[in-house]
């Protein structure tokens, strides 16, 4: 399976943001969607992501005052990216690799979607316990 189809799988369009968006209109943000991240965009490309990590980066940083700082003064760049080709079982293992919890799908440079580990471990588990039923309904009819 890949990205793709996990892609397929998901509702609604990618929230972003701009690197010239204050860090306290990125915490907003993420409050109101609810989400961990979210993709920077710049000129039409993926410039980094901005993630409850940084907040916590920034703050620890800046104080209070990290809030009016720029997120792309706070983000993490580069931005870790994959392609829809990409197996899940890849990304998931990139994801672990590298120590991030959300990647951004591109095509090119456009950015076509954005997957979270949680994503892909509901696949992971959801596989699993398709095989599992697999596996007793071939051992019940046997």
């Amino acid at each position: 399976m890949t990205v793709a189809t996990i892609l397929a799988g998901k509702s609604g369009d990618t929230v972003t943001i701009t690197a010239d968006h204050k860090v306290a209109d990125a915490i907003k943000l993420l409050a109101d969607r609810r989400i961990g991240a979210v993709p920077v965009m710049q000129d039409g490309r993926v410039a980094g992501i901005f993630s409850e990590r940084d907040v916590i980066h920034c703050l620890a940083e800046y104080g209070s005052a990290g809030l009016n700082r720029s997120v792309g003064d706070a983000m993490t760049a580069p931005a870790i990216t994959i392609g829809r080709d990409e197996a899940a079982l890849g990304a998931l293992t990139l994801m672990t690799r590298r120590r991030v919890r959300h990647l951004p799908v591109v095509e090119g440079e456009a950015l076509i979607g954005f997957v979270s580990i949680g994503d892909l471990v509901k696949y992971r588990i959801d596989r699993i316990e398709a095989d599992a039923e697999a596996m007793r309904n071939y051992i019940q009819t046997a």
